[in-house]
């Protein structure tokens, strides 16, 4: 029979509500029928509800990583919690007769073999010949985005060099519904990337104005200098695109800055692919974006082959909360058939579609802790050149090994085994971890361990510092930030 485990169950739900709705299902023994194909690739259940009848769902496992589930209920969502309780049934071991594939099934497996077989094909092609040249229609399309683009970003330049030139200040009053009349019109020009950050602006400069706070004022400086940069490197970037007659896709961060969205196919075609990964979740949060008005669940993986420490972004736009699914938290190792990676510095986005999850091992925690450097100079400095690019990221994600944590007159402080040492801090916007440090159960933990953490600039003492994230140790993975 096949083995399954809860961590894998939580990963297929589409929320935890979902899938705490199929445990208790399977816990009231709703299901009056269980079966299984004698390969373990096949499971099906009777379950009872709500309706008139039985509700009839299946769980294919041909593809192991990426089952697929089917149900009779009305639910929209996906898998459904019917499908989820038959999860947990085979979770307990119950009791599943042996049954023969049913011939729907086996026909729907056939037309998705020769889907697969088809677009896999269609990538080898590709791959083993030259990506013929862009059709003229298509790049008449392309050139004439780009050059609405173009349009757009001299609208922005604009009010951006009138903003400087009169002091960020005056951007209130009755300047503030031109600027936010500027932001709608962004759309018409494909910058929704540009669009986001003029809301940003405005949103810190109206909550200055009421109450005064300097944060605000600062956050609008950032992200006043961050819309400079984009309008500057965005300008020149197409520019020289369209000089030289250049309508191929590039794998530079600009495209996504600028708004634009990445197929998988797109990635892996640009090279930006690594093939049968093993990444373990190190960290997980929320952030509410109120600029793109989208939540955004973070998830902080290091690669077991490199110790690359990459993210996973999932976008949740309040006005689609229904229909796409929250990640959560992930114990355990993800085994990947292919990581599709943004291209970029710092901590890159990563993406893929079906996964494995096992268990770690105390190789997985110790192959995680060889990856930490004990040199906190070179870090700091690495940290430094990527954070003073008006572009990157506001922090950067790095695993430091480390001799002790404690609290000096400045505050809580890391120090490494050569001496080193920076001041512990909560970075704005993301929850605080650093107290939770010095209420762990066992002291030991602050001594001779393995910090994932990280470097922000802090604009009120000026300085460098740390955000813990996590700890890792030799039995264990010890999150602060979940």
């Amino acid at each position: 029979m096949r083995q399954i485990t809860e961590q894998q169950i939580l990963a297929f739900a589409p929320n935890p509500a979902a899938a705490a709705n199929g445990r208790k299902l399977s816990q009231k023994d709703s299901f009056v029928r269980r079966e299984r194909s004698a390969d373990d690739t096949f499971y099906l259940g009777e379950c009872t509800g709500s309706g008139k009848n039985n509700y009839i769902t299946t769980a294919d496992f041909l593809t192991a990583v990426s089952p697929v589930f089917r149900c009779s209920c009305p639910s929209r969502q996906f898998p459904c919690k019917h499908s989820l309780a038959l999860l947990y049934e085979i979770l307990a071991q119950k009791n599943f007769a042996v049954c023969e594939i049913p011939e729907d099934i086996i026909k729907k497996r056939e037309k998705k073999q020769a889907r697969d077989a088809k677009a896999k094909e269609t990538k080898e092609s590709a791959e083993a010949i030259k990506p013929p040249s862009v059709s003229k229609a298509a790049k008449t399309a392309r050139a004439k985005k780009w050059k609405k683009q173009l349009e757009g970003l001299e609208l922005v330049r604009q009010m951006v060099f009138d903003l400087v030139n009169a002091g960020v200040g005056t951007i209130g009053g009755t300047a503030l519904p031109a600027y936010r009349q500027l932001s709608k019109q962004l759309g018409d020009y494909y910058l929704p990337g540009p669009q986001r950050l003029l809301n940003r602006l405005t949103l810190e400069i109206e909550a200055f104005q009421k109450d005064a706070d300097e944060r605000h004022y600062e956050t609008a400086i950032d992200t006043l200098q961050r819309l400079w940069a984009l309008v500057k490197q965005a300008k020149q970037y197409l520019t020289d695109r369209l000089e030289a007659d250049s309508m191929e896709q590039e794998p530079n961060p600009l495209y996504e800055e600028l708004g634009g969205i990445w197929k998988l196919s797109e990635l892996a075609a640009a090279g930006n692919s690594k093939k049968d990964r093993e990444l373990i979740q190190a960290a997980f949060w929320v952030v509410y974006d109120e600029a793109r008005k989208e939540f955004i669940d973070t998830g902080c993986y290091v690669d077991l082959e490199t110790g690359e420490v990459c993210l996973t972004h999932n976008y949740r736009p309040l006005k689609a909360l229904k229909y796409v699914a929250q990640e959560d938290t992930r114990f355990g190792v993800m085994q990947v058939p292919e990581a599709c990676f943004y291209p970029g510095e710092g901590n890159r986005r990563v993406r893929w579609e079906g996964f494995k999850l096992r268990a770690v091992t105390a190789g997985d925690l110790e192959r995680l802790r060889s990856f930490a450097n004990a040199d906190l100079a070179v870090e700091a400095k690495t940290a430094k050149n990527y954070l003073k690019n008006a572009l990157a990221a506001p922090m950067l994600l790095r695993l430091i090994s480390y001799e002790e944590i404690g609290l000096a007159d400045a505050g809580p402080v890391l120090r490494t085994r050569d001496g080193k040492t920076i001041l512990l801090g909560d970075m704005p916007g993301l929850e605080a971890t650093t107290e939770r440090l010095f209420l762990l159960p066992d002291g030991s933990l602050l001594k001779g361990q393995i910090l994932l953490g990280a470097f922000y600039y802090d604009k009120r003492t000026r300085r460098l510092m740390l955000k813990p994230v996590s700890i890792v140790t030799q039995t264990n993975l010890i999150r602060l930030l979940y």
